[in-house]
């Protein structure tokens, strides 16, 4: 389920809510002085929204698109992933939002790296040749 489509949709939006929460919070945002990792990695509110508009969509997409297009979501997520963390290379702000390096490079290189694998993977195949 985790190098799927729908498990990246499933578990990635529902981490996607957490983390936007806990920045909300004050456990990881808005501000570096509220972070447990202080200014080594801190979500602020910019990135808080986006984690949580994003996640609320992962988790709608899981559960309302067919196969086909979750794969294609998943695949664009990945390519969008790995480019934020390529552009971290060169600059810490993205949008106005505050990005760490290269605590936010890392996390944005995963995450993309994870949706192409469970995108671009080809689906397992039952007994009968039909995918599972």
């Amino acid at each position: 389920m985790f190098f799927t489509p729908n498990g990246f949709l499933k578990i990635g939006g529902a981490v996607l809510v957490l983390v936007a929460i806990l920045g909300f919070v004050g456990v990881i945002g808005p501000t570096d002085a509220q972070s447990i990792f202080g200014s080594g990695w801190w979500f602020d509110m910019g990135e808080n929204w986006a984690h949580l508009i994003l996640g609320v969509v992962g988790l709608i997409a899981a559960f309302t698109f067919n196969a086909e297009m979750q794969k294609w979501l998943v695949v664009i997520l990945g390519v969008v992933g790995v480019l934020v963390a390529v552009y971290n290379l060169f600059s810490t702000t993205l949008l106005g939002a505050n990005l760490e390096s290269p605590a936010d490079l890392i996390l944005h290189l995963v995450v993309g790296i994870w949706a192409l694998t469970a995108g671009l993977k080809k689906p397992a195949m039952m007994g009968g040749g039909m995918p599972a």
